[in-house]
């Protein structure tokens, strides 16, 4: 079997390009503004400093803004929903990313649900989460929405199929497991107290690897002819999924890094792009 590799790196490389049309064209209709999102960033984390600036990176790419804002380790909740606040006031930002985690003190959900809806452009809060379980408008968690632009592009049928999500995290796990149901499949949702996960995953047209941990789950349990959607990233360039010895054998997968990586944080740029368009015309 000659499996499909679902190469998110070269399709938001496309998407970009199609992106930076988009944004020239909304400047000529909105006086020369363009879309901002606003990352927040609170602490030195180095790996948490990384991301956003590739995010920051992504924004400049496509012709996009970006408004960083640096807050110390020591900030309150109170600080916090403060700044969240002033950019929800904001009428130059579109959308605002406040970039996890964040330290121990702070209430980190009460921070993301204070990000206005129509500005939540990285999908992390409970409202947009409600409204897209319910098939509403939201913008949609950026990794699992990444993913599922990904199936849709290289045409992957999901409708009647079984897929199995493995991690239930409510940035992850969960809003996949409803994208998933949103697209007609039939869902299951595995995590570290399933019984007999090896059994369930045999099952599995896809397999949806988002549980946080190196090669967790294994080459044998997944059967010919599989969809494989990798969403985990550790040290040594491996995912969630042992994916070496699947190679060959599944129909279609993502390989580590350069499948669900990329697609995420441009799918948080065609986001805060739609929230733009939307706020300028």
């Amino acid at each position: 079997m000659s499996a499909l590799v679902l190469d998110g790196k070269a399709l938001a490389q496309k998407f970009e390009a199609e992106m930076r049309e988009r944004v020239v064209r909304l400047r000529e209709r909105a006086q020369g503004s363009t879309p901002i999102l606003a990352t927040i960033l609170v602490g030195a984390d180095p790996a948490s400093a990384t991301y956003v600036k590739m995010k920051g990176n992504a924004c400049e790419r496509v012709g996009m803004e970006s408004l960083k804002v640096e807050l110390p380790d020591s900030t309150t909740t109170d600080e916090l929903l403060a700044q969240i606040q002033a950019l929800n006031d904001n009428p130059d930002v579109h959308g605002i990313l406040l970039q996890h985690p964040v330290p121990a003190q702070i209430d980190e959900r009460a921070c993301f649900d204070a990000i206005a809806l129509e500005k939540d452009v990285d999908g992390v809060t409970c409202l947009g989460f409600g409204r897209m379980s319910m098939g509403e408008h939201a913008y949609g968690c950026a990794t699992p929405k990444g993913i599922m632009r990904l199936l849709e592009h290289y045409g992957i049928a999901l409708a009647g199929k079984h897929a199995v999500v493995v991690g239930r995290s409510p940035i992850l796990g969960k809003p996949m497991a409803m994208m998933l149901l949103g697209a007609n499949a039939t869902v299951t949702i595995c995590h570290s107290r399933t019984q007999d996960l090896e059994g369930h995953i045999r099952r599995a047209d896809l397999v949806v690897g988002a549980v946080g941990r190196p090669e967790f789950i294994k080459a044998d349990w997944i059967k010919d002819g599989a969809v494989v959607v990798d969403a985990g990233y550790h040290p040594g360039g491996v995912g969630d999924i042992e994916l070496g010895p699947l190679k060959e054998r599944v129909s279609a997968w993502t390989p580590v890094p350069g499948g669900v990586g990329p697609m995420t944080i441009n799918t948080l740029i065609f986001q805060t792009l739609e929230a733009g368009e939307k706020a300028l015309g």
